[in-house]
């Protein structure tokens, strides 16, 4: 038998792809730091957890349910969010997470030959599925840490498909307010499909960020990432959904694979979304939590980058790696930030004020 030869099965751009490789579980990193606790600041997760009624939903899952597939396009789901937006229920598609609504979308349009354009410095997902799907990423400098308009404009060409822009954008916590996103939008003018991905949509209060999914009947181009893994707090159900016009849709659900939703997942989203006490309530400790944090950084003389969102962005003397391995000793987990191309810069995620304080004192023993 011939040995197996890796090398001509395998594509070029998935030799030159790196894998993501995640954290290990939580008990397997206290073992490794020795520690006995371990605070989570590196996810931007909703340290609040889920809402009340999700939690009851998610409680009442009797384990004979578990043997039943779930909706196959999480019809009842779709039906709740047409009702939220005035919408038509097909104008909604449903994914595990994210990750996995962004890969229908370029899988949708793109085909050999084709780009994407994004910041190079925001949420990488954008970036690594068209790289690893065998397509170019075109990635424009932030300017002002925020997405450069002018320069997405100059790098479109006749074979560029999607244009990606986080608004607010992950890292920085920027944003385009309504008017610059829709001259944006007028600029061009329905030649490529624009995604918008609204992750940290229900964080922002500004009275100029738009609502893109209001925006949707104006630009048939335009397509609105959400999910239910920040505010929400259902991260560990992974799921999140796309909104667009009827035809682009139809378009993308061609390429969307069913029953990747699983049951509990779409039934306490149904239940989230009703509750807007828990939007007011998250929304209160991440200011508390900014606000404090704004006033030790200044005392401690450290550069931030701070926005819109649950996180902030802080600029470290020493490296970010270091950093995170010393907080690590300390229970304090963040995020290092080379990976997103910032340097000796660290992101942590904005939780309840005693954690806070923590973080800060864990912070000056380290430096």
């Amino acid at each position: 038998m011939k040995p197996l030869s890796l090398d001509r099965l395998v594509p070029s751009y998935i030799k030159s792809f790196e894998a993501y490789i995640p954290s290990k579980p939580d008990e397997e990193l206290k073992k490794l730091y020795h520690t006995p606790f371990l605070y989570r600041l590196n996810n931007n997760e909703n340290s609040l957890g889920a809402p009340p009624a999700a939690q009851e939903v998610i409680k009442k899952f009797t384990p004979s349910r578990a043997a039943i597939y779930p909706s196959g396009d999480s019809y009842y789901l779709r039906q709740k969010l047409a009702n939220r937006f005035h919408m038509d229920p097909d104008q909604f598609l449903i994914g595990n997470g994210a990750n996995e609504v962004i890969t229908f979308v370029v899988k949708a349009f793109c085909q050999k030959g084709d780009n994407i354009i994004t910041a190079d410095k925001t949420f990488a997902v954008y970036e690594w599925v068209a790289t690893f799907s065998g397509f170019e990423a075109r990635l424009v400098p932030l300017r002002d840490y925020a997405f450069d308009d002018e320069g997405i404009l100059e790098r479109i060409d006749k074979r560029t498909k999607i244009i990606f822009i986080c608004n607010p954008n992950n890292p920085t916590g920027t944003y385009w307010d309504k008017e610059r996103l829709k001259r944006f939008l007028d600029r061009i003018d329905n030649r490529n499909i624009v995604v918008v991905d609204e992750a940290y949509f229900e964080f922002v209060e500004k009275e100029d960020y738009p609502d893109c999914i209001s925006l949707i009947p104006e630009y048939p181009n335009l397509v609105v990432f959400r999910t239910f893994s920040k505010m929400y707090g259902l991260a560990g159900l992974r799921i999140g959904y796309l909104a667009g016009n009827l035809d682009v849709v139809n378009t993308i659900r061609k390429t969307c694979v069913v029953y990747s939703v699983n049951a509990i997942a779409q039934e306490a989203a149904h239940a989230a979304l009703d509750d807007m006490e828990h939007i007011a309530k998250t929304r209160k400790y991440v200011k508390d939590g900014k606000d404090f944090l704004r006033k030790e950084l200044i005392r401690m003389g450290l550069p931030y980058i701070i926005g819109e969102g649950n996180y902030i962005m802080i600029r470290l003397p020493i490296n970010d790696t270091l950093a995170y391995r010393k907080l690590m000793n300390q229970g304090i987990m963040v995020r290092t930030m080379t990976g997103f191309r910032f340097p000796n810069h660290i992101r942590v995620t904005i939780s309840g004020l005693p954690i806070m304080e923590a973080f800060i004192n864990g912070l000056k023993k380290i430096l």
